[in-house]
């Protein structure tokens, strides 16, 4: 018992990119800079989102709870790795590791369900145009973002206690630039089948379910937009959809060929480098992806920075 609790009192040590030593200062350069883009980007487009009156819409309320959820994802563990590949220390505190595997959890969770709610945000404007702010009224609205808050929350409030007192036998090193949860649980020193089925569940709820939703949703719209006579109109109504779709394929594509990868250890690097780019990469992308293809998000750019009355 006594080994088991040696992490509780002196931490973990992530593994990281430490075995690529050459590559760590390479990386937390360019991972700064991505960061560091990434905030400014989703800090805008939540500012821009709340200051401007003509995006007081259901898309752009999403938008901006997508961008807050961007936010939280890259912040609750790039700090903590930036901190580590600028120096020897690669330790985190085991309240530093509660809270990573928390916000991971359930941040991710939650942003798997919101991208199923704007896709089927997309189906009400592209398929039912006449009736869509009847659809998507404001406590429609307000209460699918709660569904997927509420169960992102509970996904890390059931998974992360019973990860973390799994008993490691004095086990620390964690190999990953993080504290993911099948990291955690690969280091158990005991029987962890029945945490790594709950596991699979939550994961068919919160991350096939939904993506299956979206499938659906799009596949209404694909035969919506089929029956456009126009090629105008078509183009038009692929517009309204390009760029969630552009983030939903970035952002499930990453995880699917993430977790269908065997277990050795080219395919653990390929992982770290592959969670690093929807927990990085992809939060970077979102503001560009809906900024550089939507005009009234430039527009509002323009009229916040004091371009246009």
């Amino acid at each position: 018992m006594e080994s088991s609790n040696v992490s509780s009192e002196y931490g973990f040590i992530l593994v990281g990119f430490s075995d690529h030593p050459k590559l760590e200062m390479i990386l937390f350069i360019v991972n700064f800079i991505l960061y560091s883009v990434a905030v400014f980007g989703n800090s805008t487009i939540i500012l821009v989102c709340i200051l401007d009156p003509r995006l007081h819409t259901p898309m752009y309320f999403f938008l901006a709870n997508l961008s807050f959820l961007d936010l939280c994802f890259s912040t609750s563990c790039i700090p903590q790795m930036l901190v580590n590949l600028w120096g020897p220390d690669k330790t985190i505190s085991y309240a530093g590791c509660v809270v990573q595997l928390f916000s991971f959890l359930s941040v991710g969770g939650i942003e798997c369900i919101l991208l199923a709610v704007m896709a089927y945000d997309r189906y009400a404007a592209v398929c039912k145009p006449l009736h869509y702010m009847v659809i998507m009224h404001p406590q429609l609205c307000l209460r699918l973002v709660a569904v997927a808050w509420g169960s992102g929350l509970v996904n890390a409030i059931v998974m992360s206690p019973l990860t973390m007192t799994l008993s490691r036998c004095g086990r620390r090193r964690v190999n990953h630039f993080l504290c993911e949860l099948p990291a955690l649980i690969k280091m158990a020193c005991v029987d962890a089948r029945a945490v790594e089925m709950l596991s699979f569940t939550f994961a068919v709820l919160i991350v096939l379910l939904p993506l299956a939703l979206i499938l659906v949703s799009y596949g209404y719209i694909a035969a919506a937009v089929l029956r456009i006579k126009s090629a105008a109109g078509r183009w038009k109504a692929f517009d309204t959809c390009s760029s969630h779709l552009t983030v939903v394929s970035l952002f499930y594509g990453s995880i699917i060929y993430m977790y269908m990868q065997p277990g050795n250890s080219s395919s653990q690097d390929q992982g770290k480098f592959l969670t690093l780019f929807y927990n990085l990469v992809t939060p970077m992308l979102n503001p560009l992806i809906y900024t550089l293809r939507n005009k009234e998000v430039k527009g509002a750019l323009k009229k916040v920075l004091g371009k246009q009355q």
